[in-house]
């Protein structure tokens, strides 16, 4: 006879999983029981559910592997939700669990009781709980492929505590299905989509995170030096959806409509691969997309194509197995557009050192400017440093020119524009990547939303380092409320939006925690403090002080 909760984690571990993240209660006592003398699988606490959601999200990003969040009953899954939503947003590939209290009492909707998979259902691409031990392996064995397979995302198992505790004898746990995600394009489609490139005489591609998560950087290099078009990141740049070493690179485009059309005007043609195509932020009155503007787009997710703009040439298929076939048929149809190359990498180069020459402009200015203060960090981060962003007013478009991202699994933020992912999303990635060097970037009001991670870092000694852009404030809202044009724009008066009375001490709130930390005002003191962080094995958290002006 087997117990149900023996019987869960040998179902996890023949998935391929060694971690569990999560903040356990009184419906998981037995799965904490059988931790205990549980070999193939690590769980990996955290202080609250929004942490637990979060690392689970970065070690599945980083990893691109299943990773499983275990969270408790329905306060647990509330407290979670928003996190949930980021990782749906991101694809995230996490099976979210939660204790649900005991079959034999759910009728009398007991404490801490709720329709879970109800409650999980609009941010997950499968939400069920199982009712029976005879049905686990299947509910497990489900999960797991649907999350698996394209488009990637969350999803979720409620699981009562009863089914954990109760013995079952030769059940069969089946086997793992991995369903091929390498599809190729349709040979009609990728035709038209070739024509339509080579009589383009201006096109742009638009790179998404199904660049990197099938290996394409190649692939799509060649597609772009053959047409000559740069390529900009998707509208939630939250991947290092392209090498940004290549000349032909772009970085982001901020994430405002007229700032979309606006460098769109010059272009003919527009080419999306795996893209999160010109998402917005905020209502303008007008398209994203110029009038008329041709579209290319090729995606592993068939909602995404011509969700919102008409695609002439829709493909659903991965890009690393779609785009040698479009390359091969552009190339049959014109001669490779050297000069048009020459001329978009000159422009590009030019647009990089006009942003490296305002940081260096800005280098000597107190207190500490972005952008400066970026290209610092860039300028000593190691080749094989994975970066976690979540600097909003601090970064915007210029940080994915400042910063290095030069590897598939090198740079991650938000997607879902829920904050507070920067400090645990760090940790799941340091987690899934043990050796590499993970460095947080994080507004001091979004770290406030989870700065409790910080007890995980020092509790597994995770060689972390923590960049606080400490700016008092939550500046974004300063700005767009300015941009209103109204009250707060002619009184320089902004409601509920500074940290200054009384100030946030995060040196304080690290070391009470057990992570070292120090605070710095200048660039000098930024770099010696970045630098012993990379060079040591424990965590260490970085107070920078930024200027807070709007």
């Amino acid at each position: 006879m087997t117990t149900g909760k023996h019987i869960l984690l040998d179902l996890l571990a023949s998935e391929g999983v060694d971690t569990i993240f999560g903040n356990p209660g009184t419906t998981e006592l037995p799965l904490m029981d059988a931790m205990v003398v549980e070999k193939r699988i690590r769980y990996i606490v955290g202080l609250n559910e929004v942490i637990v959601m979060v690392m689970a999200d970065g070690y599945a990003q980083a990893s691109g592997r299943l990773a499983v969040c275990n969270l408790h009953a329905a306060p647990g899954l509330g407290n979670a939700m928003g996190m949930l939503y980021n990782a749906k947003k991101a694809g995230s590939p996490v099976l979210v669990t939660a204790g649900q209290q005991d079959t034999t009492i759910a009728l009398t909707e007991p404490l801490l009781w709720d329709d879970l998979a109800t409650m999980a259902r609009p941010l997950c691409k499968w939400s069920y709980e199982v009712t029976r031990l005879e049905d686990l392996p299947r509910a497990v064995r489900r999960a797991a492929k649907v999350a698996l397979t394209h488009p990637t995302g969350p999803v979720f198992l409620s699981i009562p505590g009863d089914l954990l505790t109760n013995s079952i004898e030769n059940l069969d746990l089946l086997a793992p299905t991995r369903v091929a995600t390498g599809v190729r394009g349709d040979t009609a489609a990728i035709n038209l989509a070739a024509e339509m490139i080579a009589h383009a005489e201006n096109p742009v591609i638009f790179a998404g995170d199904a660049v990197p998560r099938s290996d394409a950087y190649a692939e799509l290099a060649e597609l772009a030096e053959l047409i000559g078009a740069p390529v900009y990141l998707e509208g939630m740049a939250n991947t290092a959806a392209f090498p940004a070493s290549h000349r032909l690179y772009g970085g982001s485009i901020p994430r405002m409509t007229p700032a979309y059309r606006a460098a769109l005007k010059d272009y003919d043609l527009v080419i999306s691969v795996g893209a999160d195509l010109l998402t917005q932020s905020q209502a303008a009155g007008i398209e994203a997309l110029p009038p008329g503007m041709p579209l290319v787009h090729i995606d592993t997710d068939a909602w995404e194509i011509g969700k919102n703009f008409p695609a002439a040439a829709a493909i659903l298929g991965e890009p690393k197995a779609t785009l040698p076939d479009l390359t091969s048929a552009v190339a049959s149809l014109m001669a490779p557009a050297t000069d048009r190359s020459d001329a978009v990498a000159a422009k590009l180069a030019a647009t990089k050192a006009a942003l490296v020459a305002k940081a260096e402009a800005e280098a000597q200015l107190l207190p500490l400017r972005p952008m400066p203060v970026i290209h610092a960090i860039g300028q000593l981060l190691p080749d094989d440093a994975i970066v976690i962003e979540e600097a909003l007013s601090s970064g915007m478009n210029f940080i994915r020119h400042l910063i290095p991202s030069n590897h598939p699994d090198s740079y991650f933020g938000m997607r879902g524009g829920g904050i507070g992912m920067g400090l645990p999303q760090a940790i799941g990635a340091a987690l899934a990547k043990p050796g590499r060097p993970v460095v947080a970037l994080s507004g001091d009001g979004s770290a406030m939303y989870s700065v409790q991670a910080l007890w995980t870092a020092a509790h597994y000694r995770l060689p972390l380092v923590f960049v606080i852009l400490n700016n008092r404030s939550y500046r974004i809202l300063k700005q767009r409320t300015r941009a209103i044009g109204d009250h707060s724009a002619r009184e320089d008066v902004f409601v509920a939006m500074d940290f200054t009375d009384p100030p946030i001490d995060f040196v304080g709130l690290a070391e009470a925690q057990g992570v070292a930390a120090v605070r710095v005002e200048t660039l000098d003191g930024l770099r010696e403090a970045l630098a012993r962080g990379l060079s040591t094995n424990a965590p260490l958290l970085i107070d920078v002080v930024m200027d807070s002006t709007v």
